[in-house]
């Protein structure tokens, strides 16, 4: 067969029984090939593209990732821009050597990132449960310059997590946040979706310092919180969720966003626009309503290798069981040392949601690091602290009764230290097998309900796609 031929890699990933491996495999196989075939650059094109050349030299903390000018064509500062953004409009720290393969197609530059884990879970307690579920997501990006000062780039994000977590959650001691068969998820995590993302991104370079970029996406990620953890260079090598990623980074997969933007040298500003109400169970679909709420955002880049945001936004009727709207705060500060093998990254997260119908406000602290070890080693860590107050919900008896006696809200703590290792099983595929064991602390009142001393353990095999050395 001609297709066998020409892309035996992922032929004989599927032999092995790896559909998913065998379309990575297929479209880094394909890139290349295509890009040779649709060249219409001279290597001199290709060599001035390649310098991230916008008038500040390599100080500039938007210069571009240390990756980005292999196997690129036309780019322009706009083009930087664009190519270091994460999830929306979001942005590690530029020192991070994304993981992402870049080829061309003609004088489209085209990236393509993908993260997939088998994981099995188990969860101690009367509320832990075991199961074995496949998070993933894959990205496909394509940039095109536009005149000297101009660049567009859309992008598309995919999930199977829809079919590979059964049951529309996996287990995750005193995780809470949408819901599954009508009821409130809680001590679990829900699936994404499978159109994780679709958006349209347009930048303009007004001047040596300063950017306009504006965003368009029936289905992407809003200008609040830190890059969302599907994405953020600390939390890679951490199968499953943060239980503060509701008062942090949920609006990740929002509907009908509108950004607008400037970044003027080290300083960025964002507004957006949004519909507030989180995905619903039906995970297949693209859901659509008003643009009904706003946020606005402030990155600071002092170097490349440091990444600092505050944001706040209103969000409306986010969850669908629970009435009124939650007004969030967020703050952010991120680290990237490009290191041997790998980054050293480390994020510290702060979250607040006021619920306008209680009029509580819930607060949440997040610390994550990943740090290779000796290449092909990473110890990776994450330190919580939760105001939970959705840890009962569907339980009206044991709700009525812990807040006569205790209140409404308890603080939870969760602590989190891994390992993985890469082992190299594939060409185009960074492998890795790993662990991870989490301690809970929570307050007396609720141990009845959980035990005196929960615990949660992972045991994952990981697979990223590999960027071109």
């Amino acid at each position: 067969m001609i297709w066998e031929k020409e892309f035996p890699s992922a032929f004989k990933a599927v032999r092995k029984g790896s559909l998913l491996l065998a379309v990575l495999g297929t479209f880094l196989v394909a890139g290349p090939a295509l890009g040779q075939d649709g060249q219409k650059d001279t290597e001199q094109q290709k060599q001035e593209s390649s310098a991230p050349s916008n008038g500040t030299g390599q100080d500039d903390p938007h210069a571009g990732h240390p990756m980005a000018g292999m196997n690129m064509v036309e780019m322009n500062p706009a083009s930087m821009f664009l190519m270091n953004l994460a999830s929306g409009t979001s942005t590690n720290a530029v020192a991070w050597p994304m993981p992402m393969v870049m080829t061309y197609f003609g004088s489209w530059n085209t990236m393509f990132m993908g993260v997939g884990f088998l994981v099995d879970t188990q969860q101690s307690g009367p509320r832990g449960g075991d199961k074995l579920y496949a998070p993933n997501w894959f990205m496909a990006s394509a940039e095109h310059r536009v005149g000297m000062r101009g660049a567009f780039q859309t992008d598309l994000m995919l999930s199977l997590d829809p079919a590979t977590i059964t049951g529309e959650r996996y287990p995750l001691l005193f995780q809470t946040g949408e819901t599954a068969y009508g009821k409130a998820i809680v001590d679990g995590q829900h699936p994404h979706n499978f159109i994780m993302s679709l958006g349209f991104h347009y930048a303009y370079q007004l001047s040596e310092n300063t950017t306009l970029a504006a965003y368009f996406a029936p289905v992407g990620d809003p200008a609040l919180g830190p890059v969302a953890f599907p994405h953020r260079a600390s939390a890679m090598e951490l199968p499953e969720a943060p239980i503060s990623h509701h008062w942090q980074d949920s609006t990740h997969i929002a509907d009908e966003v509108v950004t607008v933007g400037i970044t003027h040298k080290k300083v960025r500003l964002e507004a957006s626009g949004f519909y507030g109400s989180e995905p619903g169970e039906n995970r297949w679909i693209i859901q659509t309503g008003p643009i009904n709420s706003w946020a606005t955002r402030l990155w600071f880049f002092p170097t490349k290798n440091w990444a600092a945001q505050v944001s706040v936004g209103r969000i409306v009727h986010p969850e669908a069981l629970e009435p009124g709207d939650q007004v969030r705060a967020t703050a952010s500060l991120q680290y990237i040392k490009p290191m041997p093998g790998g980054s050293w990254a480390s994020t510290f997260v702060w979250g607040r949601n006021h619920r306008t119908a209680t009029l509580r406000n819930l607060n949440s602290y997040l610390v994550e690091s990943v740090l290779p070890v000796a290449r092909k080693n990473f110890i990776t860590g994450r330190a919580e602290l939760v105001d939970k107050d959705e840890l009962f919900a569907g339980q009206s008896d044991i709700e009525q009764h812990l807040d006569l006696l205790y209140g409404s809200t308890f603080s939870i703590g969760a602590y989190t230290l891994g390992y993985t290792r890469d082992v190299a099983l594939f060409r185009f595929v960074e492998t890795g097998v790993g662990a991870n064991f989490t301690t809970y602390s929570l307050p007396d009142a609720i141990k009845p309900y959980y035990s005196s001393h929960p615990l949660g353990g992972n045991i994952f095999v990981r697979f990223r796609l590999k960027p071109h050395e």
